[in-house]
């Protein structure tokens, strides 16, 4: 998948996970960690109140100029005064936030009962399993960069991400009851979890 204006990476490639997820009655969606805005971008084309929150001013100012339709908010996810949204979504920022737990009970609150929260995200193999993905990964990325060129976005980058896909998956599966966590090939994984309609957490 290209994202806004026909660009491709790794993190737009799977824009797609989170936009297959989105409810067909959504009608408000919340980007974490927006970064250049091109998942915004792409969310604002199925859903008409789009809010895209991050830390970094300068990124954030070049969305901004760029992309039209898009509330943009610079500030900290995890105490920004917020309302629910129908979808929250994060795209290969779950790796900068300094507690996963903390993060994930906070992504929760912020999705509206009935709403979905999509991740995408990164970390670290520590298994056979997770090396195998890797390499499937480095041959995928050198034909879909070759095929539809690789762009190369301008927000900041953390690298190697703290937490293994393992510690990942466990956090997830403690913290999101019924949330679906998958490996995907070129060094990410997805996390779907549709918030119940009572407290988060409860079924």
């Amino acid at each position: 998948m290209t994202g806004a204006r026909g660009r491709w990476n790794h993190n737009i490639h799977y824009h797609r996970v989170v936009l297959d997820a989105v409810p067909d009655d959504a009608r408000s969606a919340l980007d974490v960690g927006t970064g250049n805005g091109l998942l915004a971008a792409d969310l604002r084309t199925r859903i008409g109140d789009v809010t895209a929150i991050d830390v970094d001013e300068h990124v954030l100012g070049s969305a901004r100029d760029e992309i039209d339709g898009v509330r943009w908010i610079c500030g900290d996810v995890m105490d920004y005064e917020l309302d629910t949204f129908d979808v929250v979504a994060s795209v290969a920022t779950f790796h900068h936030l300094p507690d996963p737990r903390a993060a994930l009970r906070r992504l929760a609150d912020l999705t509206a009962p009935g709403g979905v929260l999509a991740i995408l995200g990164l970390a670290r193999p520590s298994n056979p399993v997770d090396y195998a993905y890797a390499v499937a990964g480095v041959f995928q990325h050198r034909w879909l960069s070759w095929r539809n060129g690789y762009w190369e976005h301008s927000a900041p980058t953390v690298w190697p991400p703290p937490q293994t896909y393992t510690q990942v998956r466990g956090d997830v599966l403690d913290e999101l009851p019924g949330a679906t966590w998958q490996r995907l090939p070129m060094f990410r994984y997805s996390v779907l979890w549709r918030r119940p309609y009572g407290p988060p957490g409860r079924a």
